[in-house]
C-alpha cells in the first residue's frame, strides 16, 4: 500500500479500505421516496450503517431518507470492476435498474443480498 494511500486511511478513517485482497461489491439501496441509490463497497453492512447513520460517513444523498433496503448487492473481482459498474448503472434508466433487481442479475454476477440482509 502506497504511502498516501496509508495516511488517507489513517488520517480520514476512508470507507474504502484498501488492499489486494479484498472483495469489492456494487449495491443498490432503495429509499422511503422509492429512489435507487448505487455505491460500491468493501463492507455492505457497515456501508448501509453509515447510510442510515448509525455510523460516521454515510452519502449526502441518502440523509434524513431512510429507512434504506437492500435491493441488490453484487460481488465485483476488485475496485476498478466495482466503479466501472458503479457508473454504468448509475448511467441507466429506473426500468433498466428495476430489471436488474428483479433478476438479480447484473451481466454476469448475481446478487448476493441475502448475505448482508439484517
Amino acid at each position: 500500500m502506497s504511502t498516501l494511500a496509508q495516511s488517507i486511511t489513517a488520517k480520514t478513517g476512508n470507507t474504502h479500505q484498501l488492499s489486494l485482497n479484498t472483495l469489492w461489491y456494487l449495491y443498490m439501496v432503495e429509499n422511503k421516496l422509492g429512489q435507487i441509490y448505487t455505491g460500491i463497497t468493501t463492507d455492505p453492512k457497515r456501508r448501509i450503517a453509515q447510510h442510515r447513520g448509525q455510523l460516521k460517513g454515510g452519502a449526502k444523498a441518502l440523509k434524513g431518507k431512510s429507512p434504506l433496503i437492500f435491493r441488490a448487492v453484487f460481488e465485483v473481482a476488485d475496485k476498478a470492476q466495482a466503479a466501472k459498474l458503479e457508473y454504468a448503472v448509475k448511467q441507466m434508466s429506473r426500468l433498466q435498474k428495476d430489471r436488474i433487481i428483479q433478476k438479480k442479475q447484473l451481466n454476469e454476477l448475481l446478487c448476493v443480498k441475502s448475505t448482508f440482509e439484517d
